[in-house]
């Protein structure tokens, strides 16, 4: 006979007795294992076993309500420092969980976002950089550091980030960008918009040709004043539009949603905050924050213009996801 307990936090369960796997005797409890589970000993074989485990994920020994609430501050911009005074873990125990829960967004986002039909398109490449700048960079520091660009790409209308890569502001980062891309749209026509980026020029009719309209918009900025800060945005005076491939309409020639999508990432990544010290040192770790961001704002966040996720408004989803479902 098993007895179930439940502890005041209503997560965790434990046993007053629990039958033997092996000789299916009556055992008796026998301590707890390091992870908090209930341990027993057999009163016939005298074999020791534990109980099942039902608020822990997987190979962890932290409960689920930890877990969830550490990656919620993480996911809401917090630094790694903050929520490791706000939740008690040990940075380098929440940084495991980060890259735990980036690879199963990872798969996730691989798993689901496929084929997805598509209208309008947009991309852009975002900086940042790891550990060091790339002015800093020395000739036998590691490759991963210095700068790491985000190549994001969103459909206009449902907001949905189709793909995302990281990587060097070359070639090689956006043909692998691109293609990724390919995989999750669908066949049918639809238009793409990007910056004036050259790399993205033979990108896209190489890869994309046989679906997609192509355009670019680039910004001509005024030149800085003399005397003005540093970190003062520029004045746009002109833009530039320019049909690369296909028949482009140029009412739908637009970055301004992708820009925008730049600005939630500035806010809601801790590591892409310009002028802080919360920068990445790992690309690892970066990589995982950006997973973990893009799978809780498709699935999980309810975007204020559409009053539903981005996935629900693109027929992937049919309801809000909790953070949890991510992980499990």
């Amino acid at each position: 006979m098993v007895v179930n307990c439940v502890d005041k936090s209503n997560r965790l369960l434990y046993y007053q007795s629990m039958k033997c796997p092996t000789c299916k005797a009556e055992g008796q409890r026998f301590g707890t294992n390091r992870n908090g589970s209930q341990r027993f000993r057999c009163v016939q074989c005298k074999k020791t076993y534990s109980a099942p485990v039902t608020d822990r994920l997987p190979g962890s020994t932290i409960p689920l309500a930890t877990v969830e609430n550490v990656l919620q501050l993480l996911i809401e911009g917090c630094s790694v420092r903050s929520v490791e005074r706000i939740s008690g873990l040990h940075r380098d125990t929440m940084l495991k969980l980060l890259v735990a829960a980036g690879e199963k967004c990872e798969k996730l986002l691989g798993r689901l976002i496929v084929n997805v039909p598509v209208q309008d398109v947009s991309a852009d490449e975002m900086w940042g950089f790891i550990f060091k700048k790339e002015k800093a960079m020395r000739s036998d520091d590691d490759p991963n550091y210095g700068d790491a660009y985000c190549f994001v790409a969103m459909e206009n209308n449902t907001k949905l980030v189709l793909n995302f890569a990281l990587g060097k502001r070359n070639q090689a980062t956006t043909d692998i960008f691109i293609e990724g891309l390919r995989h999750a749209t669908a066949h049918g026509r639809f238009q793409i918009t990007t910056d004036g980026f050259r790399p993205y020029l033979s990108s896209i009719p190489n890869t994309l040709a046989d679906r997609a309209d192509f355009a670019t918009l680039s910004k001509i900025y005024r030149a800085t004043p003399e005397g003005e800060r540093r970190y003062s945005p520029a004045e746009v005076v002109a833009t530039e539009v320019v049909p690369v491939m296909g028949e482009p309409d140029p009412k739908r020639i637009c970055t301004s949603h992708i820009e925008r999508q730049n600005l939630t990432m500035r806010m809601q990544i801790r590591r892409l905050t310009r002028l802080t010290n919360g920068f990445s040192k790992k690309w690892e770790n970066h990589w995982a924050a950006l997973c973990l961001h893009f799978a809780y704002y498709n699935f999980c966040r309810i975007h204020r213009t559409l009053r539903v996720t981005p996935a629900m408004e693109a027929g992937i989803s049919d309801h809000p996801w909790e953070l949890l479902e991510l992980l499990t």
